[in-house]
């Protein structure tokens, strides 16, 4: 082989080494891109706020609305939104089949969707996220997670629902609903006390983290490996034809 083939064999691997190294940074870009829900004081039977993080994954148009879903089986007693400049909060209530008990008091309705608005002007842009909180209880004391469907709306019409379920023991969906770890200190005060609060909950999807850390350790190994053979390849050439 001569040392002008060699260098192109050289420019090959390196080129597909490094497409698979981008390639990988893509797929662990898109698999963190979701809308998700977390909280540092929700617990089972107890108060919490919610913060729901909303990335904007198109390249030409603004998300201009989120509307998230609250099942019944998700239903609070006490539900209300932290303000958001530029945002208008809409929210709908809806018979419960079975009143939910609240200090002393039954509770017959409940907040079943929440949507945020952005005003004219406002909204996230390309390459931006916004966070949206709620605070609300008593959560179920029975179980250990909720699920919250999310609808993300775009300035150009369209529109991307996080609405699929995640199942154990199957792949994550494509778009997953946010689902919120009822993992918190169990607090007993009312909603309200919580409402008033800024702080933003910084957790992130440990799951798209994982797979999107592996992906990209896989494709430099992939790219160190490439160019370890080159280099022994080449230096059995210059062996091979030394005087």
């Amino acid at each position: 082989m001569s040392m002008p083939r060699a260098r192109s064999r050289a420019v090959v691997v390196l080129a597909t080494a490094t497409a698979a190294l981008a390639a990988s940074v893509a797929v662990a870009s898109t698999a963190s891109a979701h809308v998700t829900v977390s909280s540092t004081d929700a617990a089972p039977g107890g108060y919490g706020k919610l913060t729901f993080r909303v990335p904007n994954e198109s390249d030409t148009a603004s998300t201009v609305a989120l509307r998230i879903q609250v099942p019944e089986e998700s239903a609070l007693a006490s539900l209300r939104a932290q303000p958001v400049p530029g945002w208008t909060v809409v929210m709908t209530t809806s018979e419960l089949p079975e009143p939910l008990e609240a200090h002393g008091q039954e509770i017959t309705s409940y907040v079943s969707v929440v949507e945020f608005r952005a005003d004219a002007g406002a909204g996230i842009a390309p390459g931006e996220f916004q966070e949206f909180a709620l605070s609300g209880g008593a959560f179920p004391d029975d179980v250990d997670e909720l699920s919250f469907p999310a609808v993300q709306t775009y300035s150009d019409g369209t529109e991307a629902a996080w609405i699929e379920p995640t199942v154990d023991g199957q792949p994550e969906p494509e778009r997953p609903a946010p689902v919120l770890a009822l993992s918190g200190a169990a607090s007993s005060g009312d909603a309200a006390d919580s409402a008033g609060t800024s702080t933003s909950a910084e957790v992130e999807d440990d799951g798209a983290s994982g797979v999107a850390v592996t992906a990209l350790v896989l494709a430099v190994l992939g790219l160190l490996a490439g160019l370890g053979g080159l280099a022994l390849g080449l230096a059995a050439r210059r062996r091979t034809v030394a005087p």
